[in-house]
């Protein structure tokens, strides 16, 4: 009896052995944009032609496919994306946004982060990532990308895609990261 155990181990722990390598060629493979990216991006760069070659230009870029903001006096906005490096996805992203002020409301809208240098990008990585509230956004238009100066290692394109909202507040957005 105990031998008929001892063998069925053996085996199943031999299966587990030879699956290893397999497993970790699947690990070792970079995750892909997902889906919603690709489609935001090609959103953004059909409102602006001048963005696929600016994006080439850059290090990195983050996209957050829908935004979900709302307020009435206090105001929060949440959106998840992820981390593009050379054309590869690298990790997924978060983020959060707390306003103050007069706004009353809700919108959906797409956000597209872009890192102008490499220690940016790096400094975003570390997961811990703040704007300033004064950092200001460019709808996506035909060459807003292009007329829009980088402030303080990033520039931020948005496009809105539905909702209401009437605002006048402070607050920042903050970012968190998660490698693959």
């Amino acid at each position: 009896m105990r031998m008929r155990t001892c063998a069925g181990a053996l085996r199943r722990c031999g299966t587990a052995f030879l699956l290893l390598p397999a497993l970790a060629l699947g690990a070792a493979q970079a995750p892909q944009q997902s889906a919603e990216v690709k489609e935001t991006l090609a959103l953004f760069i059909s409102r602006d032609s001048t963005l696929a070659s600016a994006l080439e230009q850059v290090p990195g870029y983050a996209v957050f496919p829908s935004v979900i903001k709302g307020g009435v006096g206090f105001g929060a906005a949440r959106g998840s994306g992820q981390l593009i490096e050379g054309g590869k996805a690298v990790g997924t992203t978060t983020l959060t946004q707390v306003t103050v002020g007069f706004q009353l409301g809700g919108q959906v809208y797409s956000e597209l982060v872009i890192f102008e240098n490499e220690t940016t990008l790096q400094a975003f990585k570390k997961g811990n990532f703040e704007f300033a509230a004064q950092l200001s956004a460019v709808a996506a238009a035909e060459g807003a990308s292009a007329n829009a100066k980088f402030e303080h290692g990033v520039k931020v394109v948005t496009f809105a895609r539905g909702g209401l909202m009437y605002e006048a507040s402070v607050g920042g957005q903050k970012f968190g990261f998660d490698p693959y």
